[in-house]
């Protein structure tokens, strides 16, 4: 089951990463990194590093939302309706790929890599957690619901003025009641 996983996720990641070049659209870019980092984090519970696997899973779907927030907000061309090119000094790009993929291909093939010594905890996850965090993982995994909590409430804040105002509370209004004429509210 679990070859069948990898040999579904290993693509999938690789091909969304090559697609993040190939789109015309930041979005669309982004959402696809997502995608990428999504199936790595995938492969990082098939290993058996669920924490690792965890982590990767809660902050790239957090970075990447966000990102996507900003561009939108503050992009010229989010949705990609302008041709754009993703990829700046092609050349070099593809020879510095090419060259660290063999670098690191040739030392993972050639070093002689140590033998595990002991003998693995019960529970890694819990273990590395310790290990980063000692007695402030709780702190840790509170702090991050606080932070989603904060960022919420500052969105909330910000706009005084929501879809609901524009065409009333049943969106039953013919014309939005828009602070400034042209359809474009604050």
């Amino acid at each position: 089951m679990g070859s069948a996983i990898f040999f579904v996720l290993a693509p999938v990641a690789v091909l969304a990463g090559v697609l993040v070049f190939r789109v015309d659209s930041m979005v669309r870019a982004t959402f696809l990194l997502l995608v990428s980092f999504l199936g790595v984090a995938g492969l990082a519970f098939l290993l058996n590093s669920g924490f690792v696997g965890g982590i990767m899973l809660l902050m790239m779907t957090g970075e990447m939302v966000i990102m996507v927030v900003f561009m939108i907000m503050f992009m010229m061309n989010p949705g990609g309706l302008m041709p754009m090119k993703m990829v700046h000094n092609q050349r070099f790009s593809a020879c510095a790929a090419v060259l660290t993929f063999l670098g690191l291909a040739i030392v993972i093939l050639t070093v002689r890599w140590p033998a595990p010594k002991g003998v693995a905890p019960a529970d890694v996850t819990l273990s590395i957690g310790e290990g980063m965090m000692g007695s402030k993982m709780l702190v840790f995994l509170t702090a991050g619901v606080a932070l989603l909590a904060c960022m919420i409430a500052a969105l909330a804040l910000a706009t005084h003025r929501g879809r609901y105002d524009r065409y009333g509370d049943d969106l039953d209004r013919k014309t939005p009641d828009d602070a400034a004429r042209g359809g474009v509210g604050r």
